[in-house]
């Protein structure tokens, strides 16, 4: 990355850094399941607990806070996403996220529902209940063989069927990385007799890419703050088109949902996304989520900041083809974060190998993760990970895997 003048430098990097305590003494590669917070988030939390504490846990004060921080979050939410509040729920996760649409929608026996090959088992659980639930049926296209080339549009066009409802896809793939064209494959999806609705599973892609969710044109789009934001765990959101949300009642019902005026609003709900909100929530994470989101937004715009992490990634992958005990599982540069990769014993991937190498590592104080489908290591590189640390990485995954495979 350039350290120009229109560009924040790597210098000012560091000292931004030294404002995360998990990053003290680790060499951390594990954004895609948990980004480490920052001090200012956890002091922000903490506040916001003596905050409720002070004014008295239950009471009219407590709830006017509460209802302005929780105002406060979907509206820095939005702006991340350049949407609107009103288009944004509340949630616990990215689960909970793709449990409301997927239960939220009124299915029909012989409806269809067609996901990637790529999906989290979470995701695919859920809506292999809907199909036995409702006389509805799955299929997966597959994705994974487009990781080295190929048209991921063309393809879910291709296996999209006539009674195909819904879409249930990842923006970024967990397990290879890959950045989806979005909108070519909503595209595909409108561009039909029978338009198909588009859930996105944005456990990866929200805080590493820049976005612009009314311009991908996508109706639902789950997300969460404690991955790539590097919020707390247990505050994620929900994006709704506005068109989407009258195909889909609330999942849940609760008092945070419903209208308060009855005439006005005859469903008894309230007529933005907060309707699929449901109730009582650790609200002093939402002032964290906020210092997280404001503290990213201090080094470099989403633009600057993904392109730093795709430079890292990409370093990573470079250097990782010049070991002979590691291929990676991507045979093209990375466009995401996310870089994974097979240990090779006698020339074919070892699972033992894959997890006795995290476990060792971790050890050593480098954190990575293994993953089962496909059964690989991978490493997440951030915008807050240095030059210096993929150097190392790569040492130790040599020093470690001669030591170990001779």
């Amino acid at each position: 990355m350039s350290n120009s003048l229109s560009n924040p430098s790597v210098d000012s990097l560091v000292a931004h850094r030294q404002q995360f305590p998990a990053l003290v003494g680790k060499q951390y590669f594990n954004y895609g399941g948990q980004g480490p917070m920052a001090q200012a988030t956890l002091e922000a939390i903490f506040q916001a607990h003596r905050q409720i504490q002070a004014v008295g846990p239950f009471s009219g004060a407590a709830n006017q806070w509460i209802s302005a921080e929780a105002a406060q979050t979907r509206a820095a939410i939005a702006s991340e996403l350049n949407t609107t509040a009103d288009t944004i729920a509340l949630t616990e996760d990215v689960t909970v996220g793709c449990n409301i649409p997927l239960w939220g929608l009124a299915w029909h026996a012989g409806d269809h529902i067609l996901l990637s090959d790529c999906e989290h088992p979470g995701v695919i659980a859920a809506v292999q209940e809907i199909c036995r639930r409702f006389g509805v049926t799955y299929s997966t296209c597959p994705l994974l063989e487009t990781v080295n080339g190929g048209d991921p549009a063309a393809v879910v066009a291709q296996h999209l069927q006539p009674n195909t409802r819904l879409l249930v896809i990842s923006h970024i793939f967990w397990n290879t990385g890959q950045v989806l064209p979005l909108s070519a494959i909503v595209a595909a999806c409108s561009d039909r007799p029978q338009p198909v609705l588009t859930l996105v599973d944005a456990a990866q892609s929200v805080g590493s890419l820049p976005l612009d969710l009314p311009a991908l044109g996508v109706d639902f789009y789950a997300f969460t703050g404690h991955k790539w934001w590097c919020g707390a765990a247990g505050l994620g959101g929900l994006y709704i088109r506005p068109e989407a949300m009258a195909q889909m009642a609330p999942t849940f019902i609760g008092w945070r949902g419903i209208a308060t005026d009855a005439a006005a609003n005859p469903t008894g709900w309230k007529p933005n996304a907060q309707r699929y909100e449901v109730a009582t929530s650790n609200y002093p994470l939402l002032a964290g989520l906020r210092t997280a989101i404001a503290h990213q937004t201090e080094w470099g715009t989403a633009a600057q900041r993904y392109q730093r992490l795709v430079d890292l990634s990409q370093r990573l992958w470079s250097q990782l083809q010049e070991l002979p005990e590691i291929c990676p599982v991507r045979q093209t540069p990375p466009d995401s974060g996310l870089v994974s990769f097979w240990v090779l014993e006698n020339g074919q991937p070892s699972p033992a190998w894959h997890k006795r190498l995290v476990d060792e590592l971790e050890t050593q104080g480098v954190f990575l993760r293994t993953l089962q489908a496909p059964n690989c290591v991978r490493a997440c590189t951030h915008y807050l990970t240095l030059e210096s640390e993929v150097d190392e990485l790569v040492e130790s995954l040599k020093t470690t895997l001669q030591r170990g495979l001779s």
